[in-house]
């Protein structure tokens, strides 16, 4: 369960990275049904420090906070190999062996290959990076087109606006899929982009400027989830030959059709799951899929866990996730 957070600002931090993470852990919505955490911004000596953008930042504490917060967070470092201190790669060390999550922000990957986290580990940073973290960390696992990546208590994102979805991700893992929704539309940006989404694409429901003829037909596919769908149907719907339809479908969401409708109908089964009574066999059918089968199917292919699993794991933190609302 979230409740303390930790990031640790290396100098020159980098506002932008530092900003999503204090936007998304550090702004006190409790007052709108939102879990109120502990948030301290830290520094290796709790001095000042300079960002990228030439303005001094107070931090709230030195490194005290880490030893006992449930998330340590790293975001953007400005220079790749320059020295990190010891005493916070120790204290990363520490964080990760008692089983804290430790997330880093673009190239704050590289301070946790440098305290040896990622060796073995799947990880991913800002594709302009990839190459050169696998380089220098031969051990570590670099998926170097996925947003963010989760290897057990490790999640790295990739750049800049990729940190909000990791972030949105952890929040939907512990607080469940609503309360990741609410804040995402707090924040608005888009609820959820699957970790393997390729980095630099648009987000799925988007429309484009160039080429936004796909929105209404995105709309409905949202509301007819429980339908048989094929490409040939979607096409026809927006008066596309298929294979056009594929090409702009791709364009538009980065991912093929197939892809697209089953990610939103496991986002679906999960809503059901968390917030519904409806046994397996029925979510199956609400959500798409058809029988339980080839929901269980989905479901541990993308999440590495049964539907029966997730919903008592959700069941199980009802009232600790009661507990941090106002009431």
């Amino acid at each position: 369960m979230l409740r303390n957070v930790a990031v640790i600002a290396l100098e020159p931090v980098a506002p932008f990275e530092l900003g999503v993470l204090c936007e998304v852990f550090g702004t006190d919505r409790v007052i709108d049904g939102f879990p109120s955490y502990r948030f301290d911004v830290c520094t290796h000596d709790g001095k000042p420090i300079r960002t990228r953008s030439g303005f001094g930042l107070t931090p709230s504490a030195d490194l005290t906070p880490v030893e006992d917060a449930d998330l340590v967070a790293v975001p953007a470092i400005h220079t790749i190999g320059d020295p990190v201190p010891e005493t916070v790669l120790a204290a990363l060390r520490r964080a990760a062996d008692r089983g804290a999550y430790v997330l880093s922000v673009c190239s704050g990957a590289f301070v946790l290959a440098a305290a040896g986290l990622l060796d073995g580990r799947e990880c991913t940073t800002h594709w302009k990076y990839a190459d050169r973290l696998a380089e220098m960390y031969p051990l570590a696992k670099v998926r170097c087109n996925s947003l963010y990546v989760q290897d057990g208590n490790l999640l790295t994102g990739a750049g800049t606006a990729a940190g909000i979805d990791a972030c949105l991700h952890l929040i939907r893992q512990e607080h469940g899929s609503a309360l990741a929704t609410k804040l995402a539309r707090r924040m608005v940006v888009p609820p959820h982009r699957d970790g393997g989404q390729a980095q630099y694409i648009e987000a799925p429901i988007a429309p484009t400027p160039a080429a936004p003829t796909l929105e209404p037909v995105l709309g409905w596919l949202m509301k007819h989830l429980d339908r048989p769908l094929t490409v040939d149907d979607l096409a026809g719907r927006a008066h596309m030959a298929p294979r056009t339809f594929a090409r702009r479908f791709r364009a538009e969401t980065g991912t093929t059709p197939h892809d697209w409708i089953t990610n939103q109908r496991v986002l679906l089964a999960r809503r059901l799951l968390e917030e519904t009574e409806l046994s397996i066999e029925a979510v199956a059918t609400r959500a798409g899929f058809g029988d339980a089968a080839t929901l269980r199917h989905h479901f541990g292919r993308r999440l590495g866990a049964t539907p029966h699993a997730y919903r008592s794991t959700f069941r199980g933190r009802v009232p600790h996730d009661q507990a941090l609302l106002p009431g």
